[in-house]
């Protein structure tokens, strides 16, 4: 049965998403909001980046989108600098009887032991209450802390620590709200951003420690955070904006879990603007970046994921995960129990309904 679906939010996930939701035939596309009202008005076939219509036109308002009893909302508006109003919209979707998948608020990846209890009862109770459910996941925090770990930690017979590391190049990351006023790219070193605000770290991939610390039965004590910067040693420019000398350029942080004295979960971020800017930082294992697991147990692995496109550099592959990761696995959220599920409770999504047919094309990002 082909399920009615609504997207909220055309930004750099949202677009990639809606591409899919035109192209897949599970899907039947019956909405879409935005929050530019230059866009309100457009075709959802030209918000996706395509020349034809689909008779979809966005509009302004998210209560029309409700109104419009979709099965499910795809949410991907921005939820790192508006986290309560994210969440509000995720409680006025389910409160209406309409299942949601979504990269935003990050806290509902896994929110317990991050999100006030009060608000969690508050939205599991809306969610029971009219049959509604909820899933919210990315890259990182996303698959690529939880799946993608969970499915080699299955292997081992004894682990001592996982460790989730994003190595990327972001020069090429045209999303100026992200760069400069939530990681602080280009601003002094003496001026804390937002990510490293005390706390933060923590509060952002808290989900991951976790969702993890569940997965593998242990209890997570404490949370230990660290973080240092390098200055750009002169001025250069990147997609979203300008890089002025001696400011803010690179950035290695590690969010740490520690359980029973030791550091069990660790998530690393090493984040350049440009690829010779500390060549002492871990190196990522494909030009522009990857994701890497690595378990120290029996056995140990070091797993790297190396996304690829042809259609955009490794920035927007991780996107295109991102979002391919949201889009699949509306079916297996729409058919489970209501409440907010997780990596742990839904079924593997295995890509079912997306095996191109017909002769390759070549565009597989590999060739």
């Amino acid at each position: 049965m082909t399920i009615r679906v609504a997207l909220v939010g055309t930004g750099n996930a949202g677009r990639l998403a809606l591409t899919q939701l035109i192209d897949d035939d599970r899907f039947d596309l019956v909405g879409v909001c935005v929050n530019n009202p230059d866009k309100v008005g457009v075709d959802a076939g030209i918000l996706a980046g395509g020349d034809s219509a689909t008779g979809v036109v966005a509009v302004g308002d998210l209560r029309s989108i409700i109104e419009g009893s979709p099965d499910v909302v795809v949410y991907c508006a921005m939820g790192d600098t508006r986290p309560i109003e994210a969440f509000n919209d995720i409680l006025a979707i389910v409160s209406a009887g309409i299942d949601v998948v979504g990269s935003a608020p990050g806290g509902l990846q896994y929110p317990w032991g991050v999100m006030p209890d009060r608000a969690i009862a508050k939205l599991e109770e809306a969610a029971r209450d009219n049959d509604a459910s909820v899933f919210i996941t990315g890259v990182d925090p996303g698959f690529a802390n939880d799946l993608i770990p969970f499915v080699f930690a299955g292997t081992c017979q004894r682990i001592e620590q996982v460790r989730c590391m994003e190595i990327a190049d972001y020069a090429t990351y045209d999303g100026a709200e992200v760069m400069f006023d939530v990681m602080g790219f280009g601003k002094p070193l003496d001026e804390t951003p937002m990510l490293f605000l005390p706390g933060i770290l923590g509060l952002a991939w808290g989900t991951t420690m976790q969702i993890l610390a569940a997965g593998l039965g242990i209890t997570i004590d404490e949370v230990v955070e660290h973080h240092e910067s390098e200055p750009a040693p002169e001025e250069f420019e990147i997609a979203a904006g300008v890089v002025e000398k001696g400011t803010r350029a690179a950035v290695r942080f590690e969010i740490i879990g520690m359980s029973a004295g030791r550091e069990a979960v660790v998530i690393e971020h090493v984040t350049r603007l440009r690829d010779d800017l500390r060549p002492d930082w871990a190196r990522p294992s494909q030009p522009g970046g990857c994701y890497r697991v690595e378990i120290v147990g029996e056995p140990s692995y070091r797993v790297d994921i190396m996304p690829t496109s042809a259609k955009g550099d490794h920035n927007h592959a991780a996107i295109v995960a991102a979002m391919g990761r949201i889009v699949n696995a509306i079916p297996a959220v729409h058919d489970a129990p209501a409440g907010i599920r997780t990596t742990l409770d839904l079924p593997l999504v295995t890509g079912n309904g997306v095996f191109a047919t017909g002769a390759p094309t070549g565009e597989d990002g590999l060739r």
